[in-house]
Order: C-alpha cells, then sequence, then structure tokens
C-alpha cells in the first residue's frame, strides 16, 4: 500500500476506532445471571436472539459454538420486514454478480427503511471494506455497534480495518470484545494470540 493512501487511512481510522472500543459496553457488562436452558417458543424474535448471545458466551465448545453462532447470524438475516428482507436478498445476489454499485443501493434502500436493522449495516460495512472504502466501512460498523453492542461480525470487521492500517494494539482489543461475546471462536484466540506476542516483542 503506498505510504500517503497507508497514512491517510489510519488518520481517517483512528479517532473513529478509539471511540468505538470505548462506547461498545462489554458483553459481561450484561446480566449474568441469566440461565437458558432450551429455546422457548413463545419467545419475541430479540427474546430468542438474547438467548442465544448467553449459550454462545457460556459454550466453551468450539464446534458446538459456532452452530449457536449460526443459529444467531440466521437470526440477524430476518429484519421482520418482508420489503427490507427482499432488498438484502437483492443486495446479496448483486453482490454475488459483482455488481457492487447496485448492491451499495439496495443496502442503502434497506437502512431508509429500517435504519434501526443492523444487519444492513454490517453488509453496508462488508461491501464497503471489499470496496476499499475503510472509513465508510468503519462508520457502518459504528452503527451496527451502536444497535447490537454484541455483533461478533461486525467486531471482527473492526479488528480486520485496524490491523490492516497498523493499529495493533486497537485491534488487540476489538479481538477482545469479540471474544467476550464468542469466547470458543478459535480464529478470534489464534488472532489476539498472535497480535499480543507482537505487541509484547514490540516492548522488548
Amino acid at each position: 500500500m503506498p505510504a500517503m493512501r497507508f497514512l491517510a487511512m489510519t488518520s481517517a481510522v483512528l479517532p473513529l476506532a478509539f471511540a468505538l472500543l470505548a462506547s461498545v459496553p462489554p458483553a459481561a457488562a450484561q446480566d449474568k445471571e441469566t440461565i437458558v436452558e432450551q429455546p422457548d417458543a413463545n419467545l419475541s424474535p430479540k427474546q430468542h436472539l438474547d438467548q442465544l448471545y448467553t449459550e454462545l458466551k457460556r459454550e466453551r465448545d468450539a464446534d458446538k459454538a459456532s452452530d449457536i453462532a449460526n443459529e444467531i447470524r440466521t437470526e440477524w438475516n430476518d429484519s421482520g420486514s418482508a420489503t427490507v428482507n427482499l432488498l438484502m436478498q437483492w443486495a446479496d445476489k448483486a453482490i454475488q454478480d459483482k455488481r457492487n454499485a447496485a448492491a451499495l443501493d439496495f443496502l442503502d434502500q434497506a437502512i431508509a427503511l429500517k435504519p434501526n436493522y443492523a444487519e444492513s449495516w454490517n453488509r453496508r460495512a462488508t461491501l464497503n471494506y471489499a470496496n476499499g472504502s475503510m472509513r465508510k466501512s468503519m462508520s457502518d460498523i459504528e452503527r451496527v455497534l451502536d444497535i447490537e453492542p454484541r455483533h461478533f461480525g461486525a467486531l471482527s470487521g473492526m479488528a480486520a480495518i485496524l490491523t490492516e492500517s497498523g493499529n495493533d494494539q486497537l485491534a488487540l482489543k476489538a479481538w477482545e470484545r469479540f471474544l467476550d461475546v464468542y469466547p470458543a471462536n478459535r480464529t478470534a484466540q489464534e488472532q489476539l494470540n498472535t497480535l499480543a506476542e507482537k505487541l509484547a516483542g514490540d516492548r522488548t
């Protein structure tokens, strides 16, 4: 990456990253006394999602945790609006067809229709990242985490941006946030250990 572009990206991303890591409450701050044995068919979508996050935080088996994480992703994909869900499907198809401009348009429409739906912001953050728009991606991640602080997908995206921009200390904090939500994720564990070792080496 050219030096000027790297410096410009770093100066744009750093202030927002500091704000994000300072403002996202750790999952540990939530009710730790809640114990859920099995899903309840009478739960609302939000209650069911809260239940899944509780299970994910407790689960230490990586494979079982992965299954819970997939259930959470399924919940993320349902906005509660048939129109927004359709726009999200169109956006996914456009991304597969490498029509990124059309995908951004669909995602913009989904966000306009339901601004408190976290996954539309997260999908746009991912697309902006793929397009090289790190500042826009980080801004969308901020919105995701405002709506859902436990969104481990957004937290991993933030960590990736920070790592790419050379901000290892902040990337480490982002992975710590991730693991507070999803402790059994092996990739996140490896990323955190690698960064911790690198930072320890830099200090010696």
